[in-house]
């Protein structure tokens, strides 16, 4: 006599057991990932125009030096791959608008992919696109003539590649919060706002005090003295470790509430 074994319990539900780590699975983050690469405009935008940006105002400056006789344009190209980083992850994250009008959060509710783990998928998907987005401003840079210790190469590329997750979970945040037709025009002239803020346009020195202050306090700010700590030496900035710890927890958070308020509407 053989036995069966019944996956129902006594009053016949399916027993459906929550999926390990909430859902995240690679196959799934794979799929993102080839989304978001066959968008060729996205692409365009993100990892061309930093470089544009470098060979406009970075070459002018070559052969200026910095006080520890650095090459100021490794200043320039180490702002422009944060700020590469940050208009990728960001616009990625942000892709979620577009998910929502077309009613994909809603399909969501019968799934058992848990919010951290959906926003988790998001997040890992965005900071592939910032890698590349730092990988063509550094080698744009090395083309063009930038010479720098491979230390520096190496670490500041990496603080602006994972510094990026800040910006990663404030595209979610901003893509759960706005509507997907005004989603990019508020992002367009709000990156460029918070870069020239936290001082990837202009060195923060050459601004008034008052402004100063303020970009001690954005998103921006910590990532960009982290990045170009290992060319200038001036060490780890725990105010700046604080400002990026900080505001990438707070745009988590909020993106985990507003995805879980977005599933569970009716």
């Amino acid at each position: 006599m053989t036995t069966t074994t019944s996956s129902t319990t006594t009053s016949g539900a399916v027993d459906r057991r929550p999926p390990a780590l909430g859902g995240f699975c690679l196959p799934v983050l794979a799929i993102e990932i080839r989304r978001v690469l066959r968008n060729r405009r996205t692409l365009m935008f993100i990892l061309i125009m930093p470089a544009v940006f470098f060979l406009l105002f970075g070459l002018p400056n070559r052969g200026d030096k910095l006080d520890n006789g650095l090459p100021v344009t490794g200043w320039i190209m180490i702002s422009l791959g944060v700020y590469a980083a940050m208009v990728a992850t960001t616009s990625a994250g942000a892709a979620v608008a577009t998910e929502r009008a077309l009613g994909w959060s809603r399909q969501l509710r019968l799934t058992p992919l848990r919010p951290a783990a959906y926003v988790a998928t998001k997040v890992a998907t965005a900071m592939v696109l910032g890698l590349f987005g730092v990988l063509v401003e550094f080698t744009v840079g090395a083309v063009s003539g930038v010479r720098l210790p491979a230390h520096v190469w190496v670490e500041s590329g990496l603080t602006a590649w994972i510094g990026a997750l800040v910006f990663a979970a404030f595209g979610l945040f901003v893509g759960y919060l706005a509507p997907a037709e005004n989603v990019m025009q508020f992002l367009g002239p709000a990156l460029a706002i918070l870069a020239m803020l936290g001082g990837l346009f202009v060195p923060l020195e050459l601004l008034p005090e008052a402004l100063r202050r303020i970009a001690e306090v954005t998103p921006v700010y910590g990532v960009g003295e982290l990045a170009r700590a290992p060319l200038t030496g001036a060490g780890v900035n725990w105010v700046a470790v604080g400002n990026v710890t900080g505001w990438t927890a707070l745009f988590s958070f909020g993106a985990v509430r507003l995805f879980r308020r977005d599933t569970t509407r009716v």
